[in-house]
């Protein structure tokens, strides 16, 4: 469950784009929290309204393809020859009703710092976003998602406007921007992983490096459990991004393995 947790919040990260051009960004991420730590890598393809993500941890590669059009998101691995589909019109729905949206707060604020990141100049904000949610259905428990930390933007960089035209349809639609079981788990942080990204396609500008603090709060005696699961911080660096024709093939399920068709 905590790779899961860091797998998931690693797809949040990655930029994506719409359906005028193919791009592929490479990125590094440096984690801790709830027994997390190390670096990975990923990189992740996008062409047209698909977007695939493949995410190498240990010997294992684990890939996830969004497709806008059909409103779905396919999971699978190196090792398995199994795929899970999940419609995400539906996940939306079921998350919705656990996070009260019009309690929703959230600001990104230029701070008038620089700094240069993988070679380009970057433009330093400070994000925050505060999402009240409940943990286990409409009459579980009440938590409050914390998100927070420095973003630096890089302006006019290569994939920027493919990056924010497919942000901004994509939340649009109610896409939550997780792996789906993570998603069912914790709604209050999936969503706002969701609204971070609304408020970073304001910047006019590309994350090249994202530091997301994550905690979290409750009330009664699991308010000591929220804290620990929430505990986690993340730094996501783009090491790259090239634009280039991709094949069609890389944004379907590989040939030979199981689809699974999950509720």
């Amino acid at each position: 469950m905590k790779r899961l947790i860091l797998i998931a919040l690693l797809v949040l990260v990655a930029p994506v784009a719409p359906a005028f051009a193919d791009v592929t960004v490479k990125s590094s991420l440096a984690g801790k929290g709830m027994g997390m730590g190390g670096t990975m890598t990923s990189v992740t393809y996008i062409k047209g309204n698909k977007m695939r993500t493949d995410t190498i941890v240990g010997d294992t590669t684990r890939t996830s393809v969004i497709d806008m059009d059909a409103m779905t998101l396919s999971s699978f691995d190196s090792k398995k020859k199994e795929a899970d589909v999940y419609d995400v019109r539906k996940l939306s729905e079921e998350i919705s009703k656990n996070v009260q949206v019009s309690d929703m707060k959230a600001s990104i604020k230029a701070n008038g710092k620089t700094k240069e990141v993988s070679g380009k100049s970057a433009n330093g904000y400070d994000m925050t976003v505060v999402v009240p949610a409940m943990m286990g259905g409409e009459k579980g428990m009440k938590m409050t998602v914390n998100l927070m930390g420095p973003v630096w933007v890089v302006k006019n960089a290569p994939g920027t406007a493919e990056y924010l035209g497919f942000y901004q349809r994509a939340v649009d639609k109610g896409w939550f921007f997780s792996d789906p079981r993570a998603a069912k788990a914790q709604p209050g942080q999936a969503k706002a992983m969701g609204e971070m990204y609304r408020q970073l396609a304001a910047t006019g500008g590309m994350p090249y490096e994202t530091e997301m603090n994550i905690k979290m709060s409750g009330e009664g005696p699991m308010a000591a459990m929220f804290e620990k699961m929430g505990n986690i911080s993340m730094t996501t660096t783009v090491t790259s991004v090239e634009t280039g024709a991709l094949a069609a093939n890389l944004f379907v399920v590989p040939a030979g393995y199981k689809v699974r068709e999950q509720k």
